[in-house]
């Protein structure tokens, strides 16, 4: 009769406790096996004597004993599951094209863990145990498995390379510094490896730092140009809103005009990409670069280091990027040099078109401005709110080092950067002052209103003169009076403009101002005059239309 065969499996000899193979296996009267200390354990935490698998519950606690037969099986299961392992382990460590052999493994090469600069030869793990457990072969310099150890030894002198001579900058054996290296500066190839390895990480530390910074760059070319689409998209717009009601002459002028934006556009961004496409070369030789420098750096191989370490001497890319700058084009002048090429007959529509467009264009900056109480003229008062000032026939404040001697106040606001807007009601005044000041003004003495003396102000007097505290002043033609002025700055542009906001119309503009200070809004509402110009300046919400 043929005998039965079988394959036991690993779920056999697990406890559904531990998911473990058994240890010391035990029954429960409902035939479930488990390891001793697992069902002891559960039966110890429970106050219930049940079973975790079929859940039979037990009146009186089992006495248990060791199933001998079980626990013969699981530990001959154990056993074979070792074996296997250990199989499966020797055959991941026999070597493979590109490794390192073992040079005493004979038949099948297993894959080399060290190399003995010694010996001169490559062991696995098998045959590297007695350089861990001879005290003659634990002295031996041990080092990742390298080939051709053979190289490692001085060709004239047949020693092994084991200094370095600084003068020749070559690897030397012991022979080379009695004879041909003699009075020559000469160290141990691991002092200069941790020089050189210092020397790598320095290299590499600069060579991430050129790759960040190229990369900045090229976020800053990439959001110029962005701001280079954005400004030819919106003056597009405009001046498709401007042309489009006009006849077929001025069709042909926006044609033109779209033309020459799109042109600067074009411009911009090739010269953009231009940039891009070499620092993107440049990162990516500094990247095979640094690869390189990262593999040396890894590397335990003192000679390999320093063979390979020259070949790094060649000069990385230098080119200096931090002026380098693609500035996004103006395209108002376009816009406004096409608007003068219209024929006389439609002049004066086209320059209301303009201004409601540049109005709507410098509106977009508005800012929250509120009067400064501390800055205050004693012989003003201000709003709760601080968007309201006119003068009083009383003190209404004590006298203080920050307090002008002039009728006049700041806003609790200053700026130093980019562009802002706000407008002030001048309604129903005869005499009042706007603009902007310098931080650093005369407070506390009459002084003439100009830029030199760090004023961009216009006024107006006698209900209907309007000037401009310019050097030397000007006077200012205007069709009407404004009810409401609005003051732009754009502070790198060195800008001051003043509009009728009512009339959508640029009253004047300072140009070519030098800023280098905090900047403050300016407001000046003058003498009641028995009240005639007793009504007051009002800090305005912008209401685009």
């Amino acid at each position: 009769m043929a005998a039965a065969s079988f394959v036991l499996t690993e779920d056999q000899f697990l406890c559904s406790i531990c998911l473990d193979v058994f240890t010391d296996p035990v029954s429960t009267p409902c035939g479930h096996n488990f390891c001793k200390n697992c069902i002891t354990e559960h039966w110890d935490v429970n106050a219930k004597y049940l079973c975790p698998n079929c859940k039979e519950v037990f009146i009186k606690r089992p006495e248990l004993k060791v199933n001998t037969f079980i626990k013969e099986m699981a530990a001959q299961f154990r056993q074979s599951a070792q074996q296997k392992s250990s199989s499966s382990s020797s055959e991941r460590q026999v070597s493979k094209p590109g490794e390192v052999p073992c040079d005493v493994c004979t038949g099948t090469k297993l894959k080399a863990l060290k190399s003995c600069l010694v010996c001169l030869a490559s062991y696995c793990e098998t045959h590297l145990e007695p350089h861990v457990t001879m005290s003659g072969l634990k002295k031996h310099q041990l080092i990742d498995p390298v080939e051709n150890l053979e190289d490692r030894m001085c060709e004239k002198h047949d020693k092994l390379l084991e200094l370095f001579c600084k003068n020749d900058q070559r690897c030397v054996c012991m022979m080379c510094t009695v004879l041909d290296h003699k009075n020559h500066s000469v160290v141990p190839l691991k002092d200069e490896y941790e020089g050189k390895k210092t020397e790598l990480g320095k290299m590499k530390a600069e060579m991430n730092q050129m790759i960040q910074t190229r990369r900045l760059k090229i976020e800053e070319l990439r959001h110029s140009v962005e701001l280079s689409d954005q400004n030819a998209d919106r003056e597009i717009a405009e001046g498709v809103q401007v042309f489009s009601a006009l006849i077929e002459t001025v069709q042909r002028n926006l044609n033109r005009l779209i033309d020459s934006v799109k042109e600067k556009q074009r411009k911009t961004k090739n010269q953009a990409e231009g940039f891009i496409r070499e620092l993107e070369q440049e990162i990516s030789e500094l990247e095979k670069r640094s690869t390189k420098v990262e593999q040396l750096s890894n590397s335990e191989d003192h000679l390999q280091l320093l063979q390979n370490f020259m070949s790094l001497n060649a000069a990385p890319p230098t080119k200096d990027w931090t002026e380098v700058r693609v500035h996004p084009p103006s395209y108002e002048r376009t816009v406004r040099r096409a608007v003068k090429q219209l024929e006389e007959t439609i002049s004066e529509q086209m320059k209301k078109l303009i201004g409601e467009l540049e109005l709507k264009r410098v509106q977009q900056y508005e800012v929250d401005v509120t009067l400064d109480s501390d800055t205050a003229n004693p012989w003003l008062i201000l709003s709760d709110d601080g968007k309201q000032v006119y003068h009083s026939d009383k003190k209404n404040f004590p006298d203080s080092s920050g307090r002008f001697y002039n009728l006049c106040v700041l806003s609790k606001q200053s700026f130093s950067s980019g562009r802002f807007y706000y407008e002030v009601q001048v309604k129903g005044k005869t005499k009042w002052d706007l603009g902007v000041v310098r931080k650093s003004i005369n407070r506390k003495e009459k002084i003439e209103l100009s830029p030199q003396n760090g004023f961009w102000v216009i006024w107006l007097r006698n209900e209907n003169v309007y000037r401009a505290c310019a050097s030397p002043p000007v006077c200012l033609s205007l069709k009407s009076c404004p009810e409401k002025v609005g003051v732009f700055v754009d502070y790198e542009e060195g800008l001051v403009s003043f509009y009728d906001v009512d009339a959508a119309a640029l009253i004047y503009s300072f140009t070519g101002c030098s800023f280098t200070e905090k900047l403050y809004p300016y407001f000046c509402p003058c003498k009641n005059n028995r009240g005639k110009n007793s009504a007051p300046l009002i800090i305005s919400p912008v209401s685009q239309t």
